[in-house]
């Protein structure tokens, strides 16, 4: 069977790679800095005289990976020196987005929110407007419907940040969507940064904000008045005392607040040991609002499909809890509303499954 068939999906289809390609998917959170390909990456250090610690694509792929699984959000986060210093040109910019959309729509994509932290290449001397316009232009190149969001470090200091809305609000017209707050979390609050989200949302942008991936599950909600509508990770929020989890879970729901969670990634920088220890189930059978992404396909070697087949196989998510998470997303998504609807009717083609089937688990 296909994916696009109304009958229930049987075991044997559900083992196949090729089976969850095919289904219609919703990316929400893919770091571009952290998602190229292992030889654009090979070619880009390359043609700036960066130093690789090994010679071939693949194995350079292998070495980021082992990298990032670290146990640690710090570490993983250390790949990524190599990685904005390969970028830092125009060109290589707009090659690394217009890739990183077209690998999602080859993975079944059919609407996509890609994020960098433009200001990271100031000082390999490419400014955020042209990092900006790059990625942009990048993006427009694919077929697939897809926005930028502008981060911003959390590291930085606040006027910093601010410079980072600005430029997210002066693109607000030619394709960026959204503001986000990322890096290491421990020890650097997002309140110190709320001007910069004052920025964005006056600016009429979307607001997403990494929360309680490194820290506990109240940093979730402290992300709320900052005016996020929606989360990256935000896992800690069901990993503290049955209590005060189901308290900051009651919080979320009464506010609408959608998570970006990102399995995998989590495994690696040790918020969990493993697939089946991961909350993702428990927050969906909570009622929180809860998409899966990839959050950097380099770093963590996964795609959105094999990563909603892991989710299931190891998480324990039936098949109509992924379509569900899905639709999740389209409704989250900051892209404009008439690609939201189509994105949403596209999800219609994911099969229909039966409570008794074995695709239910």
């Amino acid at each position: 069977m296909t994916p696009h068939d109304t009958t229930h999906a049987d075991a044997s289809a559900l083992q196949s790679p090729a089976f969850w390609t095919a289904l219609p998917k919703i990316l929400l959170h893919e770091h571009l800095d952290g998602g190229l390909r292992p030889q654009t990456l090979l070619d880009l250090c390359r043609a700036r005289n960066l130093e690789v610690p090994v010679q071939e694509a693949q194995a350079l792929g292998d070495w980021m990976h082992a990298n990032a699984h670290s146990g640690s959000l710090e570490r993983y986060l250390r790949g990524f020196a190599l990685t904005v210093a390969a970028m830092a040109s125009r060109e290589a910019c707009e090659r690394v987005a217009f890739e990183a959309a077209e690998d999602a729509r080859l993975d079944g994509c059919v609407l996509a929110e890609f994020r960098m932290a433009p200001l990271l290449l100031e000082p390999y001397g490419l400014s955020g407007e042209a990092v900006v316009e790059a990625l942009l232009a990048g993006l427009r190149r694919s077929a697939l419907p897809c926005g930028l969001i502008v981060c911003a470090m959390r590291t930085e200091a606040p006027h910093d940040t601010r410079r980072a809305a600005d430029l997210a609000a002066r693109y607000r017209d030619h394709g960026v969507i959204a503001f986000d707050l990322a890096g290491a979390e421990l020890g650097h609050p997002a309140g110190v940064h709320a001007s910069a989200f004052a920025r964005a949302r006056d600016a009429g942008l979307g607001i997403t904000c990494h929360a309680g991936e490194a820290d506990i599950g109240a940093r979730v909600l402290e992300a709320i008045p900052l005016g996020a509508t929606r989360v990256g990770h935000g896992v800690h929020i069901a990993l503290g005392e049955p209590a005060q989890t189901a308290q900051w879970m009651a919080q979320a729901r009464a506010h609408g607040l959608h998570f970006e969670v990102c399995p995998s990634s989590n495994v690696h920088t040790g918020v969990v040991a493993s697939l089946a220890d991961h909350p993702i189930r428990a927050m969906v059978e909570a009622g929180l609002s809860v998409s899966c992404s990839t959050d950097n396909r380099l770093m963590s070697g996964v795609t959105l499909s094999g990563e909603l087949q892991a989710v299931h196989e190891e998480a324990g998510l039936t098949l109509d809890s992924l379509a569900q998470l899905n639709r999740d997303a389209a409704a989250a998504s900051f892209m404009p509303e008439a690609v939201r609807v189509m994105a949403s009717k596209a999800l219609d083609h994911w099969p229909r499954v039966g409570r008794d089937s074995s695709a239910a688990r």
